[in-house]
């Protein structure tokens, strides 16, 4: 059974992914009614893929016997003042979960929480690679503010789906 300390902040990271579930929603919208089909279907992809990472770690707990409590999670910021914005925001996020992540680790390697590190190795590797995400689309989007197309034709380039990894934890209710 993961450490009690784990169990907490695990439940309490449940909820940070579910309100990066309901950001990158409200990015998308914005991008949808900006008529902006590929980075709309981008943040609704990233979307999704919080949400994974959330029933992740309620799979997790669930397979340890351990209590899931699903807290509740604050309103996204609705609005943006340009295209720039809602990406800014995404890459501050990226940046702030990568945090979480790496607390979590640390308490897990403090409470010798073996199984629970093991676990939380996937979520390390993914952090990397979506802040590299994110601030490559940041630079694109700065770059290019004046000029949706060429976004558009970067996202529909650059950023198709990888398919599944192998190695992710399981999502419970998939």
């Amino acid at each position: 059974m993961p450490a009690a300390r784990f169990v907490d902040q695990l439940n309490a990271q449940i909820g940070n992914e579910l309100a990066a579930h309901n950001q990158y929603l409200a990015c998308a919208v914005y991008f949808d009614a900006q008529t902006m089909p590929q980075m709309a279907a981008f943040f609704y992809g990233q979307a999704l893929e919080e949400r994974e990472h959330a029933m992740m770690m309620v799979r997790y707990l669930l397979d340890t016997d351990s209590d899931v409590v699903i807290p509740g999670v604050a309103a996204p910021v609705p609005t943006f003042a340009d295209v720039v914005a809602p990406v800014a925001l995404a890459l501050d996020q990226e940046r702030r979960v990568t945090e979480q992540i790496n607390a979590l680790l640390r308490i897990a390697r403090e409470e010798n929480d073996f199984a629970s590190e093991q676990f939380m190795q996937w979520f390390i590797k993914e952090q990397v690679e979506e802040v590299a995400t994110m601030s490559d689309l940041l630079a694109v989007v700065t770059r290019n503010v004046g000029d949706v197309e060429d976004i558009e034709e970067y996202v529909a380039r650059e950023q198709r789906g990888e398919g599944a990894d192998p190695t992710a934890p399981r999502v419970a209710g998939a």
